[in-house]
């Protein structure tokens, strides 16, 4: 028997696993239960696990399988998807996920890489280029791709050695993964935040500490709309 809390956790995950091909992040599920920090979404996951109805792998972010759901999570199933662990690996290669020669691609510059850590020299020129699907495109302007370099993402999806398909803008909302140059000569992949006067860049992996900025030491540069995986 699951909690009414348990059981939207489930579902939660569940359903943007299925959506994003990706469980949900710590902070996401957070936010989506209206708790307050994290460790309570900790007891919801061990409690969920002790339950048997996922299983995570340690030391792997966002490793989550779910391996039943309950009879009431069920009915709302419609197709019988069962999320896998999503690891980088061959084997996990989620099952609704289409090679891009299946949709509709366009060529998109590559950029060069862009730090997911410790902020690198600024992107300025074209190393390559990657078929994206339109998908990806759907707004409007300039897009560019990137390849990430480093684990300071990886809570967000985002791993080293990722292609990420960045929308060109000067402008971001709040909770937006942005390409950020700081003070005209470093260039990060961070979560942006917001605060007064100051720019608050956020890493998706408790190993790196937030970086906090003047206003008009860091400008926007383009924002995250998609992301290319190799398996």
């Amino acid at each position: 028997m699951l909690t009414r809390k348990q059981l939207d956790l489930l579902d939660f995950i569940n359903k943007r696993t299925i959506r994003d091909g990706v469980p949900p992040s710590f902070d996401e599920m957070k936010d989506a239960l209206n708790l307050r920090s994290k460790s309570g979404i900790h007891r919801l996951i061990t409690a969920l696990e002790e339950r048997g109805f996922i299983h995570r792998l340690a030391h792997r972010a966002r490793a989550i399988e779910i391996l039943k759901l309950p009879e009431v999570l069920e009915h709302r199933e419609s197709g019988g998807f069962r999320p896998q662990v999503i690891d980088g690996s061959a084997t996990s290669r989620p099952p609704e996920a289409l090679p891009v020669e299946r949709l509709n691609a366009l060529e998109v510059p590559i950029m060069g890489r862009i730090a997911a850590g410790t902020p690198i020299e600024a992107i300025s020129q074209k190393t390559a280029s990657v078929a994206v699907p339109g998908s990806m495109m759907r707004s409007k302007g300039l897009h560019y791709a990137l390849e990430v370099k480093g684990d300071s993402m990886i809570d967000a999806g985002i791993n080293n050695g990722d292609i990420v398909v960045i929308r060109e803008q000067t402008h971001a909302e709040n909770g937006d993964i942005v390409v950020a140059l700081i003070e005209g000569h470093e260039a990060t992949l961070k979560r942006l935040r917001k605060r007064g006067n100051a720019i608050a860049l956020e890493a998706a992996n408790p190993a790196y500490e937030t970086r906090v900025y003047r206003d008009d030491q860091v400008k926007v540069q383009g924002r995250l709309v998609g992301l290319i995986r190799t398996y």
